[in-house]
């Protein structure tokens, strides 16, 4: 099963890690952890892995022992729910899975970091003309700033770009844990790499820093935020990096063009169509995804042409990931749920 459906993934992953290395390696630069900061990665995983398979099996544990108004039993159902729900099969499939996707986050944050030692050459001017070409010598940002105000809109902006950061994360978590459509599932979590592996490329021909970095000013109007801390952590983070990367645990991780916060949530708003997911699912992805625009061009971190770049990335993601994973008849992706994928009997 896995084979199957993680094999793209898998080599996507050791394609991307072996750039890696050679451009840290040419360029003199450290490969690190990019969450180094939060704990070593042989901390972290076991424990966020830890914590999704016990929301998964802990809840229908427990209604099973309610049902049978028997705490004693809880331990006994539990027992029987993780049999049930997590044979060998897909402990290997959600292992894998998870191995191949974070595989290719380090390696694309690596990438993401060494940029400005690449290519430093810098185009924010001409991001910002385009963006004034194409709303006729307007700032996008000062549009919606006119428009929106510049008072308490700011904090829903910071609250819509927080649950952007906390949206793969639960992406992984439904994709590889809670579901056991191993089909829909592997495409998903196959496509975000592919975005990564696509954005990271966008990086190295158009780098760019975006507007909040570039034109500050623009955007001193706004009240600060938790996203204002995490803009001024960046930069500090950038600063470090480029005076001497070895003397930081620190990645440079600010990047604008093509825009992955909108790529990936257009890969993930055509999935959602793709796999045929409740119609209202799919409404509050697609409005989400409104928000997102909105919000990375309120806060700066974006140029409205980032925004133009991210779509047809996310839609690329979707349809080579579908390639990959075999979702698809010839060139054109079609969801293709085997026969053995039916939901285990543990409720």
């Amino acid at each position: 099963m896995w084979r199957e459906r993680f094999g793209f993934a898998t080599a996507l992953a050791i394609g991307l890690t072996a750039v890696a290395v050679m451009v840290a390696v040419a360029e003199d630069l450290p490969y690190r952890d990019p969450d180094g900061v939060a704990g070593p990665t042989y901390v972290r995983l076991p424990i966020i892995l830890a914590l999704a398979f016990l929301t998964d099996v802990l809840p229908r544990a427990v209604r099973r022992s309610y049902g049978a108004r028997s705490v004693r039993k809880l331990p006994q159902y539990f027992v029987a729910v993780t049999r049930e729900r997590w044979p060998l099969d897909h402990i290997r499939f959600a292992l894998i899975g998870l191995g191949s996707w974070y595989l290719t986050y380090v390696s694309f944050r690596n990438l993401k970091s060494f940029v400005p030692f690449v290519n430093p050459t810098l185009w924010d001017s001409a991001l910002a003309r385009i963006d004034r070409v194409i709303l006729f010598g307007h700032d996008p940002a000062v549009v919606l700033h006119d428009l929106l105000g510049t008072g308490w809109v700011a904090y829903v902006m910071s609250v819509v770009y927080i649950a952007w950061i906390a949206m793969v994360p639960i992406i992984l978590a439904a994709s590889l844990v809670w579901s056991r459509n191993v089909s829909g599932g592997s495409w998903l979590v196959t496509a975000i790499a592919v975005d990564w592996v696509l954005g990271v490329a966008t990086y190295y021909v158009v780098p760019s820093l975006g507007p909040i970095y570039t034109q500050p000013e623009v955007f001193s109007r706004l009240p600060q935020t938790d996203v204002s801390r995490i803009e001024a952590a960046m930069m500090a983070d950038r600063v470090a990096v480029l005076a001497n990367p070895f003397a930081t645990e620190a990645v440079q991780t600010i990047a604008a063009f093509a825009s992955l916060h909108i790529g990936i949530t257009v890969t993930v708003c055509v999935m959602a169509h793709l796999l045929r997911l409740n119609v209202w699912v799919r409404v509050a992805l697609w409005a989400f995804l409104f928000l997102t625009v909105l919000s990375t061009i309120y806060l700066g971190w974006h140029y409205l042409v980032d925004i133009i770049g991210g779509v047809p990335l996310g839609i690329a993601g979707a349809w080579i990931a579908a390639l990959g994973t075999g979702n698809h008849v010839r060139w054109r992706p079609v969801y293709r749920k085997a026969p053995h994928e039916l939901e285990p009997v543990a409720l």
